[in-house]
Order: structure tokens, then C-alpha cells, then sequence
């Protein structure tokens, strides 16, 4: 349960099926985990990295050649308890590939610029939210995904309404995909009327976990007294 704004919110993490890239369509394994569960009115969330997954941008860390470039702005990354971002050569190699050498190049001099004078966040703020998205390879993840690295998801929004269509029967209020760790949330995309900001705020302790948890379905819904 969390306060948000005067209101309380139930958070019900969903457990699935260990989630590969032979499932090519998020929205089905959503339809068959959570539709049962789902009452009118519900918010429904989905973890960036489960469609990341299903769209094929999940890869085995040996499978990724990281270049010169890669291994030396990588040393530059800040590492966190919850996650190295784009501190190893591989999930940079990614970015590199994704968002631009110019683009990650610039934002690796003006972050480096802003922490000189006590400012941080600067280069995520100059690479964007591709960039953000990236996730590394982190020991507490559930095999096999312990050893691998992932982009973000393509066509965010169009997955949220799809995965909105298959429970139309069940009257839930709208769908997002987040990207959301033990540091922050960010909304990736969502079907229209959903107020962002307030999914963030919902989902700002990350309840569907950050290991082995094996729940990359959420459910929100309000609870009034």
C-alpha cells in the first residue's frame, strides 16, 4: 500500500513464467497472468526489461564486442548498489549503438563537466531516455539474465495499447511500461489518459522488486475507504 496525493494504492505484483525471446508478444503473457486478477477501474504496469525481452533486445553479455570507445567512457560511469547503468563496457557499447557516438560522446563531456562542479545526472539528461533504458548484467537477477544486457523497448506506447486491447473486457483503466529500479521510475510509454507523474509517484519503491522476484507484471488500483 502507498499515500499518494490523499489517496491509497494497492500495488499487487503479478508472477509469471520465466519470460524468453520465444515470446515474441509481451501483451500475451500479460493477457494470461494478470487478466485474472484485474478488476475495472485497475492500472496496469509492465517492466521495461520483460518487453525488451519479447522484442528481442536482451543479449548474452558474451555476445557483445565492446569497442575502444566503450571501455573508456565506461570508466567514467558512476556505479550504483542497484545497478552499474552504463558503467561496463558492454551496456555502453549499447548505448553507443542506440543513441549515437556524437550524442553519448557530448554527454560524457558535460556530465563529466557538471560532477567538476557538484552536479550530477547531467549525462543521462543529454543521452535521453534510450540511454536511461539500458540495463546491465547484475549477479542478483534471475538466471539467465544474470549475465545479460538489455536496450530499452521500441514503441513503447503501441505496446501499452495493445496490451490494453486484449483486456478490454476486463474495463482496466489504462496500461504503462516503466523502467523502475531501487534509485527511480521512469514511464516509458502508456495508453492515453494516464497521468505519468502519478504512476511514477505509485511505483516510486519499486514494488515489483529488483532480483529474482520473477514479477514483471504490476497491478494498481485504488483503494477508498
Amino acid at each position: 500500500m502507498i499515500q499518494v496525493d490523499g489517496k491509497s494504492y494497492a500495488r499487487y505484483p503479478v508472477k509469471t513464467k520465466l519470460i524468453t525471446p520465444e515470446d515474441k508478444d509481451i501483451s500475451v503473457i500479460v493477457a494470461e497472468y494478470a487478466k485474472p486478477y484485474i478488476q475495472p477501474g485497475d492500472i496496469l504496469f509492465v517492466s521495461e526489461k520483460a518487453v525488451a525481452i519479447t522484442q528481442g533486445r536482451a543479449y548474452d553479455i558474451k555476445d557483445i564486442k565492446a569497442s575502444w570507445l566503450a571501455r573508456t567512457l565506461s570508466t567514467f560511469v558512476t556505479k550504483t548498489p542497484v545497478g552499474i547503468g552504463l558503467g561496463s563496457p558492454e551496456t555502453m557499447q549499447l548505448a553507443l549503438e542506440e543513441v549515437g557516438v556524437m550524442r553519448i560522446f557530448i554527454a560524457a563531456i558535460i556530465g563529466g563537466l557538471g560532477k567538476m562542479v557538484g552536479v550530477r545526472g547531467l549525462f543521462y539528461m543529454v543521452a535521453g531516455s534510450a540511454a536511461r533504458s539500458i540495463d546491465g548484467a547484475v549477479p542478483y537477477a534471475i538466471p539467465p539474465y544474470n549475465n545479460y544486457v538489455s536496450k530499452g523497448p521500441v514503441n513503447a506506447n503501441e505496446v501499452a495499447q495493445k496490451i490494453a486491447g486484449l483486456l478490454a473486457l476486463s474495463r482496466v483503466e489504462g496500461v504503462a511500461i516503466v523502467d523502475a529500479n531501487d534509485l527511480g521510475v521512469n514511464i516509458l510509454g502508456t495508453t492515453q489518459g494516464i497521468n505519468s507523474k502519478l504512476i511514477a509517484k505509485i511505483i516510486k519503491d519499486n514494488p515489483l522488486g529488483q532480483s529474482d522476484e520473477q514479477t514483471p507484471i504490476g497491478i494498481i488500483r485504488e483503494v477508498k475507504s
